[in-house]
């Protein structure tokens, strides 16, 4: 009764660190080995085997927002902390992919062993290693519906040519870490739209929760622009998002006007032809957001 423990995402420039812990109980499974050896098909085939025979599986999350404020070494803390915490089977002995226990402070500590490539050599470090990098992979798949600028389905958060590019154009998002190098260099860049970028993400993810799938943010010709554009059953929605720091401010629904409503279809229509869609119900719609973080006051077909 080894407990098991490997964390995945702690060099990703955006996107959760996630630690796994894992105790099979003697439980023998095929094909363990480091998650990073094997394919994504191999990975969730073997993942599922793990849930469903290991005698205690869990996860542990750190957020990007919370790794800035607390640093990423306490952060691998919290996180080996947080999963651990869930296993409730006894276990004898813990071990820790690496060279740091992130469990000196607790009083676990002592039951600790750290060992180097404990994910190749140790059944449970391999099964721990590979149900947090399916969890976490899953999961920035999902957010890249919403952020598609980003390549985050590809490249899960970490530094590719996609990823960077999505950031000097388009800023961060909440799921980046800001406290991390390649983010301080695009600082300024980042920083420029976050505000209009979070109330976008705000609505985005609201969409997402009612059904839709984002099909694209911030789209441009040189001609005109959507906030977002989404498939909801056969319907496509063309929303624009009107953002106001406080809801006393005026403005949100009652800034589209006739002029912005032909300035809206006029988009929808540039959409359609370039991507061809022509099979699709059209719906214009928007949604007026306010705050600090940002929130949803209205959402509305307008025609």
């Amino acid at each position: 009764m080894i407990l098991g423990i490997d964390e995945v995402g702690r060099g990703s420039w955006a996107g959760p660190l996630v630690v796994g812990a894992v105790v099979l109980g003697g439980v023998e499974i095929a094909g363990l080995t480091d998650s990073k050896a094997l394919s994504k098909k191999q990975r969730e085939k073997i993942d599922k085997e793990i849930r469903s025979k290991a005698q205690a599986c869990a996860t542990g999350w750190v957020h990007a927002e919370e790794i800035d404020k607390i640093g990423l070494s306490n952060a691998l803390k919290l996180a080996t902390k947080l999963a651990v915490e869930q296993i409730k089977v006894p276990y004898h002995e813990i071990i820790i992919d690496g060279t740091v226990n992130f469990l000196a402070d607790t009083n676990k500590g002592k039951y600790v062993t750290c060992l180097k490539k404990a994910d190749l050599l140790v059944p449970c470090v391999s099964a721990a290693s590979i149900v947090a990098k399916v969890a976490r992979d899953n999961f920035m798949v999902e957010q890249s519906k919403i952020h598609k600028e980003y390549g985050f389905a590809s490249n899960v958060g970490y530094g590719t040519a996609k990823h960077t590019e999505g950031i000097e154009k388009h800023g961060a998002t909440k799921l980046h870490r800001l406290s991390f190098k390649p983010l301080k260099k695009s600082a300024n860049i980042a920083c420029t739209k976050a505000t209009g970028d979070d109330a976008e993400t705000a609505v985005a993810e609201y969409l997402v929760r009612l059904g839709h799938n984002v099909m694209a943010r911030n789209w441009k010709t040189k001609y005109c622009e959507i906030d977002i554009v989404s498939l909801y059953k056969d319907i496509i929605y063309f929303t624009e998002v009107k953002y106001r720091k406080k809801p006393d401010q005026g403005g949100g629904l009652a800034a589209i006007n006739t002029k912005k409503l032909r300035q809206m279809k006029f988009a929808a229509e540039m959409y359609i032809v370039s991507t061809a869609k022509h099979d699709h119900d059209l719906r214009l719609a928007v949604a007026s957001v306010s705050g600090n973080p940002p929130e949803i006051e209205e959402f509305l077909e307008v025609q």
